[in-house]
């Protein structure tokens, strides 16, 4: 199979017995040994431990949103099993459980296969932070890969992985998804647990996403997205729908004067080509201020933020500073004079300036910027850190300080090789709407998939059900096709939209006395139930209010996750309600045992 594999053909290829997961993971370790660089991975799994899972893995649920995928994770991430470094020896450590993220991932089907290199501590724009090397950029060797999630951009611009986990607090999740070409996600702040993340800026870090599509990424993004009691900083954010590209988009960009590149023509061309091809696919182009964003993004390194890099590394820095790569230690130590007036004055500058952010965004849907300005090599780098490092952080830096996010996308390869990318931004929680318009974009300038020369797949068709004037819901028992209450659906109006399953988190059971027999779904620890079987249908906003209205108890609508990752509304039991329920999880649904009970008489 080609070497440059999305997730969606991976799991379709296992669902269909094309491919096994553990062929899958054994062509993984052949690339990695194939694209031989050492600085790449701080540790890599063994591969028969990898492929071991892969093998154990064949026996669960096929419907599972990751069946099969490999992902490799940033190491400053926990994964049980293999050390934490956040790339520095003498900060290492064994955690005794996996990061909310990781362990996400992995009950959906994925496979861990290694520990990426990064800017120690996640400090930095560039990648060339670590004491372990520098990761080989994926597109031009002579190239920063960008930083500080290095490594897990160039194992997907490089093939070696369809699927990593970065983390952004700067940008660390966009501007190294640009250099290698790949779609960079930098999620709503809370919508993914930090907990087991090392802290950067605790208040500002967010797990972020590397995939060859939006499309994938937006599915790792679903599976990973919940609420955590073990996070503080966590918040309730579900991940809406992808919708098909609105017939009216709006979009910001910098009044004219206010774009930084630092005398790169290439890269300003690159951004005016972008910009013409949003005209191209029907966008409106908006002109605001962004010079409040640029006072925000300074806000970040010359203000008290600095002081929670320094938390996290306090002891380290006191006993043995020389641990510490002498960049980091420098930008982090001005982190120990800052004052409590200057932290209150710069919070105060702050909450201004997202009341301005705020007007910014009304009235359009996104605003579009350069992922980063410009592009410089190892070199360049090596000889001006700060300042070129600091240049890479002009369009990133102020983004989560103002609660955004942001999707980057590649847009273009220049004439001299480098590549191009822009980035969307919005207001939080409006992460599915930056997706269903930078999917089009990205499709639409037909670049192959990161250092690749593969074609990007075909965009997946947008179901009817993701309609902005309909709500979907899921159904498990007695209002499923041609049972007694499916006419309380249909003369509603609605539409089945599909035929699926749960991720395994949910219990079903028969329900006692109720007429008709109807069951009770329960959710209950990720991985430790069954997938259940259950249609989705398409309910008008007043027909799903009437429907709601009118289920009893036990019965309530909660919010389910397919096995795809998707999250819609479906039916829950209260747990009081299930005390002597039979448990009929092992039916896989509530025809099959509905059928079973129908054949025993």
């Amino acid at each position: 199979m080609n070497k440059f594999e999305t997730i969606s053909e991976i799991v379709a290829a296992h669902r269909a017995g094309t491919s096994t997961p553990a062929q899958t993971i054994a062509r993984c370790y052949q690339r990695i040994r194939a694209y031989a660089d050492p600085a790449l991975f701080i540790t890599l799994r063994d591969e028969a431990d990898a492929v071991a899972e892969a093998v154990a893995l064949a026996a669960r649920d096929p419907s599972l949103p990751l069946y099969g995928v490999p992902v490799a994770v940033k190491d400053n991430i926990d994964v049980a099993g293999l050390p934490t470094t956040a790339a520095c020896p003498a900060f290492s450590y064994q955690p005794a459980c996996d990061a909310t993220a990781v362990a996400k991932l992995r009950a959906a089907g994925a496979i861990v296969i290694g520990k990426t290199n990064l800017d120690q501590f996640a400090t930095g724009l560039v990648g060339v932070r670590s004491p372990y090397g520098v990761p080989r950029n994926a597109i031009r060797s002579d190239l920063v890969p960008g930083g500080s999630s290095s490594g897990s951009a160039v194992a997907v611009g490089a093939g070696l992985v369809p699927l990593s986990l970065g983390t952004d607090t700067a940008g660390s999740g966009r501007v190294p998804a640009m250099l290698n070409n790949i779609v960079g996600l930098k999620p709503s702040l809370g919508m993914i647990s930090t907990a087991g993340v090392v802290p950067a800026c605790r208040t500002l870090d967010c797990v972020s996403v590397f995939a060859l599509t939006t499309d994938d990424a937006l599915t790792a993004l679903r599976v990973m997205a919940a609420p955590d009691a073990e996070d503080p900083f966590s918040r309730d954010r579900p991940v809406a729908a992808v919708s098909a590209m609105p017939s009216r988009v709006r979009l910001g960009v910098p009044q004219k004067g206010q774009l930084q590149f630092f005398g790169d023509d290439l890269s300003a061309r690159g951004y005016e080509d972008a910009l013409d091809h949003w005209r191209r696919l029907g966008a409106e182009l908006v002109e605001i201020d962004v010079e409040p964003l640029y006072e925000t993004a300074r806000l970040l390194y010359e203000g008290p933020w600095v002081a929670e890099r320094y938390l996290t590394i306090r002891e380290l820095l006191e006993t043995q500073p020389d641990a510490v790569h002498p960049v980091t230690r420098q930008i982090t130590l001005a982190g120990a004079k800052l004052s409590a007036a200057d932290t209150f004055a710069a919070l105060y500058r702050l909450q201004a300036l997202r009341k301005h952010a705020e007007r910014s965004f009304t009235g359009i849907d996104a605003l579009v910027l350069p992922t980063a300005p410009t592009a410089y090599t190892v070199e360049e780098v090596q000889a001006d850190p700060i300042t070129l490092n600091s240049r890479l952080g002009t369009y990133t830096n102020f983004v989560n300080l103002l609660d955004l996010c942001g999707l980057a996308v590649p847009a273009s390869i220049r004439n001299d090789g480098i590549p191009f990318g822009i980035t969307l931004l919005a207001p939080a929680g409006r992460d599915a709407e930056l997706a269903s318009l930078g999917r089009v974009f990205h499709a639409d300038t037909a670049l192959p998939m990161g250092a690749g020369d593969r074609a990007q797949p075909p965009l997946a068709a947008i179901t009817a059900g993701d309609a902005s004037d309909e709500i979907a819901i899921a159904v498990v028992g007695a209002h499923l096709s041609g049972m007694p209450l499916n006419h309380e659906l249909t003369t509603r109006g609605g539409r089945l939209l599909s035929v699926t399953a749960t991720v395994p988190d949910y219990k079903l059971y028969a329900l006692k006395g109720t007429t008709p027999p109807k069951p009770g779904l329960l959710r209950v620890a990720p991985g430790a139930g069954a997938a259940i079987a259950l249609e989705v249908w398409a309910l008008s906003p007043a027909a799903f209010g009437t429907f709601v209205a009118a289920i009893p108890s036990p019965l309530s609508i909660g919010t389910l996750t397919l096995a795809d990752g998707a999250k819609v509304k479906g039916f829950l039991a209260e747990p009081e309600a299930l005390a002597g329920a039979r448990d009929i999880s092992h039916f896989g649904g509530w025809r099959a045992y509905m059928a079973e009970l129908a054949a025993t008489g």
